[in-house]
């Protein structure tokens, strides 16, 4: 994978601010940028997907009404772990 420069207009508190990190980490400014790039990129990837999965359930119980309630997800989930385990629940309309 080759890498291109791209420029980044930092004012100089911030400039400062990474420069001390990456000094504390015994990393170059360039990797600190870059690692919070891909962190702040990957983040916001799986914000969009969770905000479109929620969409897309929403839609769903809109076309079929199917659900499960609160209390039977948390009843399901303080059985995890137990002897007497319950199942998933089953939605319902």
């Amino acid at each position: 994978m080759s890498a291109t420069p791209v420029a980044i207009r930092l004012g100089e508190p911030l400039k400062e601010r990474v420069r001390a990190l990456a000094g504390h980490k015994n990393r170059p400014m360039h990797w600190l940028m870059r690692e919070a790039i891909e962190q702040y990129v990957t983040r916001e990837e799986q914000r969009a997907s969770f905000h479109q999965d929620t969409l897309d359930a929403w839609r769903a119980y809109q076309e079929t009404g199917l659900h499960v309630t609160g209390d039977e997800v948390v009843a399901w989930l303080n059985s995890w772990g137990e002897e007497n385990e319950l199942p998933p629940p089953i939605p319902h309309t």
